[in-house]
């Protein structure tokens, strides 16, 4: 493939698995690092529109598969992490950590704490209407700026987004470069406070030291809270997963975590096909006992096997 000229870095064939929590798949065909925005525009004006792309963040929600990714992976790095706070509103970069995001607004007096816990950065919360403790981020989002697969920028609001449980609609191929949020104003000790605890509460009852992406799969029949009074998540994804006794289910290297059983995780030398494996046991035993279909909630990515490129 023809690649344009950038200040970034160009990285042919580049491994994925470090660049993931979960530590598997296969190489991209080529990793962008833009320096800028302006560079991440002007090399997708001018890479050939038939070249697929697909951005990435920490690779915090992410299992890429073994064969890797064809075409362009672009990872955001330190020109899109600045946070900057004017009143109640909050701008960051999509690289921006959402826990750095929390943690900055809560020190002046803007209550976006639900953050705190989410694991990844903004560009991936957005994609993902990250949430929890009843907040999403669909509730506190006023816009984000993308680039679009031909370079050009736009900004986009709540309703071109339609967000929903675990999920937002972005045009095929952008990019995601910074988001404005708005939150409640509240006294920076009591919200630091209360990140305290949300982070205790965390480590109490999730695997925060082993290797996962997080919840694996959507509570069922859940959606996103937008104000809706029936919004619901009593039936959690653990609970179906125990009674089809799937919690501690192995293929190779992957588990359903033992301490959490919504969190699939690699206890040593699994492959992305070990994961995927278990995670779709996993489901099939579900339905199985329940008639429940659990919905995917890591992104799967990439081809399961590499193919010949000559």
């Amino acid at each position: 493939m023809q690649l344009p000229e950038v200040r970034g870095t160009l990285t042919l064939d580049r491994p994925l698995d470090g660049l993931t929590w979960l530590r598997v798949g296969g190489p991209a065909d080529v990793l962008f690092q833009p320096a800028d925005a302006e560079d991440l525009a002007s090399f997708l004006s001018r890479l050939d529109p038939a070249v697929p792309v697909f951005p990435i963040g920490v690779g915090s929600n992410l299992i890429v598969r073994d064969g890797g990714v064809r075409g362009v992976v672009i990872r955001l790095g330190r020109g899109f992490n600045e946070i900057e706070i004017d009143g109640q509103e909050v701008t960051a970069g999509a690289a921006a950590l959402d826990a750095h995001v929390a943690r900055k607004a809560a020190a002046d007096g803007v209550d976006l704490t639900f953050l705190r816990t989410i694991p990844g950065s903004i560009g991936g919360a957005i994609r993902m209407n990250a949430g929890c403790y009843g907040s999403y981020f669909a509730d506190v989002f006023v816009s984000a700026e993308v680039v679009l697969r031909d370079g050009t920028r736009r900004t986009l609001g709540p309703d071109d987004l339609k967000f929903a449980y675990r999920s937002s609609v972005l045009p095929e191929g952008a990019v995601l470069i910074s988001a404005v949020l708005r939150g409640p104003g509240g006294d920076p000790e009591a919200l630091a406070d209360r990140m305290a605890a949300q982070i205790a509460k965390r480590d109490e009852t999730q695997p925060t030291k082993d290797r996962t992406a997080g919840s694996t799969f959507r509570n069922p029949a859940g959606f996103s809270s937008t104000g809706q009074a029936d919004d619901t998540h009593e039936l959690k994804a653990w609970k179906v997963i125990d009674d089809a006794g799937m919690r501690g289910a192995r293929v190779g290297g992957a588990v359903m975590n033992e301490m959490h059983s919504n969190f699939l995780t690699n206890a040593g030398g699994a492959t992305a096909q070990d994961l995927e494996e278990l995670g779709e046991e996993v489901r099939k035993k579900v339905y199985a006992q329940s008639g429940i279909t659990l919905q995917w909630e890591i992104r799967r990515v990439g081809e399961s096997v590499a193919k010949n490129k000559d």
